[in-house]
């Protein structure tokens, strides 16, 4: 079995992935304010849009429960979160628990909330005691020490704002407590300084495009534009399709004005990305969330944290919340791309592939679209079908740009469309770029043995392909179809079992397997077989195909042995 058709998307250009997305089903606390609302049933519809993702609603019911009750506080503190959590950050700041009844996780995350709205009101002597990281607690430790420089330069202590952030084993402060210095040392025009961080952030093999850029952008406004292109170019060298990286290298051979050093408030704000994506990889979405919306307290043109925002929101299902973020980046902005593609797929996801394809058409035919948005277009037209277009979009990116995930989504478009040639030529030049890609192997590998083609050269194919990824259905399928193919019909049962206990629900393995079963004689369980593809939502092609099979009660012929293989 063919692997499903890749999407280019999340390999051309970053992207950031989190975890399988939660619908959004109404909660039963919302469904008795049908009613006169009472205190409790307003607590509980907040809590239950909380749980849902939906912070801005919990804010509301909370509010009102709040109000309706004398502001006890259980729900004055779940108001204050939802507030938090919903970006209404001012708001929040003045509803910061404090009182004897506040919890102590309550107090720390208020001190944190009130030092962010202060250095966003730009007073800073108001945040730097609060930002002690003895006051904020374990926790949010790292998101205060990383703000305390930039609160220190707020006020006007330049000593202050050059001392590293450190925390103990803490790798994330290590790294971007760095990375600020290195911004500060450059604002207090101590340039060798922080010359010597950025070169430090920027040793190795794959430093990542955050400090290249960083310390790109530094040289730049130095006037070294050749140092500044060849850092761009060892980024370029790990991330050959980073279109910001592309970007970036190009003003800088260009002579045009380099991008300015962050101000106060923008590397504040930076400095909360780092947590917020730590708090992601740990599976700490609330804390993530809470930072990101600080962050875009200090500086809401923060783009990269607006998509950030977008996927938890997408993940927790307040589809609407999402769209929302995804909509910020404006056009000719690094990430415009980027979230014009999750705008895009938002749709796509939701069944309604018309709008997606409008979005991707126009995001595609914008002015200074790049390679990323004709890339998200080809990928909907191929998901929505549209092979033949898709394939002609992709023909104009390979042209500047024969990569082999671009011959590898051309080819799938070629062969869906009827053009097997074209794609096979395509899969092969792929093939010869990346040899031992898994997926790429198994597409090509699949298609032979389908066809009959190149038995013995599909087989290794398709072998090397489950050797690794020896838990993949699709690609044990390609296994034993292979079996199958070259008249091993015991070995193809023993293979197919393995991949329908892999992929119980695919209709194309249990078809296979229904094959497999007729020619070693155990026809009951064909039948059986072939009756459950039914029941699994085949295509038009392979419906008609089974049917066939059942109505006449006479299985697939046997394939010929191709002894020499």
């Amino acid at each position: 079995m063919r692997h499903p058709a890749l999407t280019l998307a999340g390999l051309v250009a970053p992207a950031l992935l989190l975890g399988a997305c939660a619908t959004t089903q109404p909660s039963l606390a919302t469904d008795m304010l049908d009613g006169p609302a009472s205190s409790y049933g307003l607590f509980l519809a907040g809590q239950g849009a909380l749980n849902d993702g939906r912070s801005s609603q919990a804010a509301s019911y909370f509010n009102m429960a709040a109000e309706a009750e004398g502001d006890t506080g259980l729900i004055a503190e779940r108001a204050f979160t939802a507030a938090v959590l919903s970006g209404d950050i001012t708001r929040a700041a003045q509803m910061a628990p404090s009182g004897p009844d506040a919890s102590d996780n309550g107090k720390r995350l208020g001190r944190l909330v009130v030092a962010v709205e202060a250095m966003a009101q730009g007073k800073p002597k108001i945040a730097q005691p609060l930002l002690r990281s003895e006051d904020l607690g374990f926790v949010h430790r790292s998101a205060g020490v990383l703000l305390a420089p930039w609160a220190a330069a707020m006020a006007g202590d330049t000593d202050g704002s050059l001392v590293r952030p450190q925390v103990r084993g803490d790798r994330v402060v290590d790294y971007f407590g760095l990375l600020g210095q290195a911004y500060l040392y450059e604002r207090a025009r101590r340039y060798d300084e922080a010359e010597t961080d950025f070169k430090e952030l920027t040793k190795g093999d794959a430093p990542g495009d955050m400090v290249i850029l960083a310390y790109g952008g530094f040289l730049e406004r130095r006037g070294r534009r050749v140092d500044a292109q060849a850092i761009y170019n060892k980024g370029l060298a790990e991330e050959p399709q980073n279109s910001v990286l592309k970007a970036a290298r190009d003003r800088a051979a260009s002579g045009k004005a380099p991008p300015p050093a962050p101000n106060l408030k923008q590397g504040a704000a930076a400095a909360l990305i780092a947590p917020a994506a730590g708090m992601m990889s740990a599976k700490q979405t609330q804390f993530a969330l809470t930072y990101l919306r600080l962050a875009l307290r200090l500086d809401p043109q923060r783009n990269e944290a607006w998509l950030m925002v977008g996927d938890m929101m997408e993940a927790a299902g307040d589809t609407e919340a999402a769209r929302a973020a995804y909509g910020v980046p404006k056009p000719g902005s690094p990430e415009f791309g980027a979230a014009q593609a999750k705008l895009a797929w938002s749709y796509q996801n939701a069944g309604d592939g018309e709008t997606a394809l409008k979005l991707a058409r126009a995001a595609a035919a914008a002015p200074g679209a790049g390679q990323e948005a004709q890339v998200t277009l080809a990928d909907l037209l191929r998901a929505n079908e549209k092979f033949a277009e898709s394939a002609e979009v992709l023909t104009g990116v390979i042209a500047g740009d024969p990569d082999w995930r671009l011959l590898y989504a051309r080819g799938v478009a070629y062969d869906r469309a009827g053009r097997w040639a074209d794609g096979e030529r395509d899969l092969q030049a792929a093939l010869k770029q990346q040899p031992d890609d898994s997926e790429l192997l198994n597409y090509l590998g699949y298609s032979w043995i389908d066809r009959g083609q190149h038995l013995a050269e599909a087989l290794a194919m398709v072998q090397k392909a489950v050797g690794q990824n020896p838990r993949s259905g699709a690609m044990i399928d390609s296994l034993g179809w292979a079996y199958y193919r070259l008249g091993d019909y015991k070995k193809s049962v023993e293979t197919l079992e393995e991949a329908v206990e892999q992929e119980a629900g695919d209709p194309d393995i249990n078809n296979h397997l229904g094959d497999a079963y007729w020619q070693v004689g155990r026809r009951d369980e064909a039948m059986f077989q072939w009756r459950r593809v039914l029941t699994l939502a085949p295509d038009a092609k392979l419906k008609a195909e089974v049917e066939t099979k059942i109505a006449s009660g006479v299985g697939p012929a046997a394939p010929a042995k191709i002894a020499a293989q």
